[in-house]
């Protein structure tokens, strides 16, 4: 571990000696003292009291903001502005990198899925993740739907009862019920609005995946007139603006808890199933042979939608999906 990230790492138990820390990582004072300006210069403002160095009682938005307290094995890199983080993370994917989120506060170039328009002003959490997994690549649309429920923890650990429409998009609201956040009535047809959505690339050969990006949008701190109509933010929703900090640590905590390791990964389809709002309705999925209309019923692995038509059972594998609003569709 760098002697910064053990820095960050003490100083979530209280007061640290520089000494100390010097004397249990076998280096320098200056080097302890090198990374405590380092995390100044990024606004991490270390304060130093006759104790020992202390951390800010509000840590900011910034790399070292989110890797505070982060229990998770991930550096992070961040930007007040940058084209896109998926972008920058193909760049580290192909200098070998593994473990490290790319977060910005703005992105000026970003994309959604089949190459759509993706909004991502100041404010928003901007995040794409570069792993290197032991999986094949036939699991991989599995991280997909890991980032899918690791997304919707942090926005109910913020206040906000979101939900996932098959495969990726999260949304609030449209769940008809006393703990739905959104009121309009036109959600309810549409089966909510999204604050939430991932984009996921990928790296392979025939046995093995080299490298994984989920790249992941979120409306946080959002204002509603720069969104598109069907979109929302968390601050909208809640009425104040979120923690990006602590949003960003817990997304980034409850991913590697479901797909950190192989062996945890038979967790990430229950967890999606428990979180998912599609299972059970009516839908229209367009996919590239025509639209398929019927009652989803379950998701299997890798992630395909398994829905009951008229004419029998059908697995959609990709494709758009629209909740119906009743059964004559």
């Amino acid at each position: 571990m760098d002697t910064r990230r053990a820095l960050l790492d003490a100083l979530g138990d209280g007061p640290v000696s520089g000494p100390a820390l010097a004397d249990d990582l076998g280096v320098s004072r200056a080097a302890v003292w090198k990374a405590v300006e380092s995390l100044r210069e990024e606004g991490f403002a270390v304060e130093s009291t006759p104790e020992g160095y202390v951390a800010p009682e509000r840590p900011g938005y910034s790399a070292a903001g989110i890797e505070f307290g982060l229990d998770a094995p991930y550096a992070v890199e961040y930007y007040d502005r940058l084209s896109s983080t998926n972008d920058r993370a193909r760049e580290l994917a192909g200098d070998g990198a593994d473990g490290v989120a790319v977060v910005a506060d703005e992105q000026t170039g970003s994309r959604g899925r089949l190459d759509r328009e993706w909004v991502a002003p100041s404010g928003g959490v901007w995040l794409s993740l570069v792993i290197r997994p032991d999986a094949p690549p036939a699991r991989a649309p599995l991280f997909t739907l890991a980032a899918a429920v690791a997304i919707v923890d942090a926005c109910r650990e913020a206040g906000v009862n979101a939900h996932i429409k098959w495969p990726n998009d999260v949304l609030v609201g449209g769940l008809g019920d006393e703990t739905d956040t959104d009121t309009d009535a036109d959600s309810e047809g549409r089966g909510g609005r999204k604050v939430a959505g991932i984009l996921t690339e990928m790296e392979g050969e025939a046995d093995r995946v080299s490298w994984l990006i989920p790249g992941i949008g979120v409306n946080a701190n959002v204002d509603s007139d720069l969104l598109p109509a069907d979109a929302t933010s968390l601050q909208e929703v809640l009425g104040e603006p979120i923690d990006r900090r602590r949003f960003a640590a817990t997304l980034l905590e409850r991913f590697a808890a479901l797909a950190g390791t192989p062996d945890r990964m038979d967790r990430i389809l229950p967890a999606w199933r428990e979180r998912a709002s599609t299972i059970g309705r009516r839908v229209r999925v367009d996919t590239s042979n025509g639209p398929v209309t019927g009652t989803a019923v379950d998701v299997e692995p890798p992630g395909a939608l398994v829905i009951e038509t008229n004419d029998g059972t059908r697995r959609v594998h990709a494709g758009d999906c629209e909740h119906l609003r009743d059964a004559g569709g």
